[in-house]
């Protein structure tokens, strides 16, 4: 039976990570979207300053799938909670248990940080949304996700 692992990336793992950022750029119709390098990653995922943190998974010593997350805070709740930004399996695994073997292990980080969610956006075609239901999430339905960048975000700024 193969050997699902999942464990927090170093930054050696810079270059696998972005392979699977850009691999799920491509597979959401983007494959041009990424602007972060491997070396952007390693500075920006790793050290005492870090903006992000990632979990790897592999099955039999091969990578084959990531998350990559971040903090937020709920005032509701009072306390922290993790927004998956990229998950990512390789389509070869799939079905593996992979997926849910990296949603446990942040699950667990959770648990362990005392945080109280995990929060997450998939594109309303992803088949992912059936794993995510059967795990346990929940599609808020009366929330929409915006966002304000580029050009919209500097006139709001006025610079």
């Amino acid at each position: 039976m193969p050997q699902i692992t999942v464990r927090k990336a170093l930054p050696q793992d810079a270059a696998t990570i972005h392979r699977f950022c850009v691999a799920l750029a491509t597979f959401e119709g983007e494959p041009d979207a990424v602007q972060a390098t491997p070396e952007i990653l390693k500075r920006d995922g790793f050290g005492p300053e870090a903006k992000f943190a990632t979990m790897i998974a592999e099955l039999d010593g091969r990578p084959v799938g990531f998350a990559l997350y971040t903090f937020n805070y709920s005032v509701w709740e009072a306390r922290r909670g993790m927004f998956v930004e990229d998950i990512w399996v390789e389509e070869d695994v799939r079905q593996a248990g992979v997926g849910r073997a990296l949603m446990a292990a942040l699950a667990r980080e959770c648990h362990d940080r005392g945080y109280g969610r995990i929060d997450l956006n998939v594109l309303h075609w992803n088949p992912a949304r059936r794993f995510y239901e059967a795990i346990g999430c929940t599609h808020i339905e009366t929330w929409l996700p915006y966002r304000i960048r580029g050009d919209a975000l500097r006139r709001l700024a006025a610079i």
